[in-house]
């Protein structure tokens, strides 16, 4: 009896969100990684490589999924086709890609509803961390234009790479996938953590 190949499926861009059964790749090193995030118990026991997710160490139509989960916003525009061409290019024909990213229609409407009330400058030191300061707000509410919403569209900005350089929309993904010779994705609505960002899943096949 021939044995089923094991799937392969990369989770691309996971820094400290190293999921099981996937390959996990991310531009910086584990001890980078621990080093960031040590509040974090990460898994050394989950497979993981180092590797620029815009030039993947993976032959043509190879993978099976490939997932990335909150990293596209941080993509430059020159960078942007990179990663999806290059998405295109490892997977299998019926392969899936799998996205999240806000949903930056949602996050302009929200902001454009919410007060206008800023209160006081930016704080990145552990104890407005602690305290979810967002500009004197104290709270991940999103009442205030001025508060953790505006960090929905341009980044947190509280560490290297946390800066929001890209905007996504329903019709632009769809757009996307269409482009890049893919099925029409199946597109869902989600908050991130329950009670900050509002995401799109995006799930699509390649043709």
């Amino acid at each position: 009896m021939k044995t089923k190949e094991r799937e392969i499926k990369l989770n691309l861009g996971c820094a400290s969100r190293l999921l099981e059964d996937y390959i996990n790749i991310d531009m910086d090193s584990i001890v980078e990684i621990k080093d960031r995030y040590p509040e974090i118990n990460i898994s050394e026991s989950r497979k993981f490589i180092q590797s620029d997710i815009l030039a993947l160490p993976f032959n043509d139509n190879t993978v099976d999924e490939v997932r990335c989960d909150s990293l596209l916003e941080h993509l430059s525009f020159l960078e942007e086709p990179r990663f999806f061409y290059e998405a295109q290019r490892v997977l299998k024909p019926g392969g899936v890609l799998n996205i999240s990213v806000p949903d930056f229609e949602e996050a302009v409407k929200k902001w454009l509803n919410a007060k206008d009330n800023w209160k006081e400058f930016f704080r990145d030191d552990e104890e407005a961390i602690k305290q979810e300061h967002w500009f004197g707000q104290y709270s991940y509410s999103a009442e205030s234009r001025w508060g953790y919403l505006i960090a929905t569209i341009f980044g947190p900005q509280n560490g290297k790479g946390q800066f929001h350089k890209n905007a996504y929309t329903e019709s632009k993904i769809k757009a996307i996938y269409r482009k890049i010779n893919f099925n029409e994705p199946k597109i869902e609505r989600f908050i991130w953590k329950g009670s900050r960002d509002a995401m799109l899943r995006v799930t699509g096949t390649k043709k």
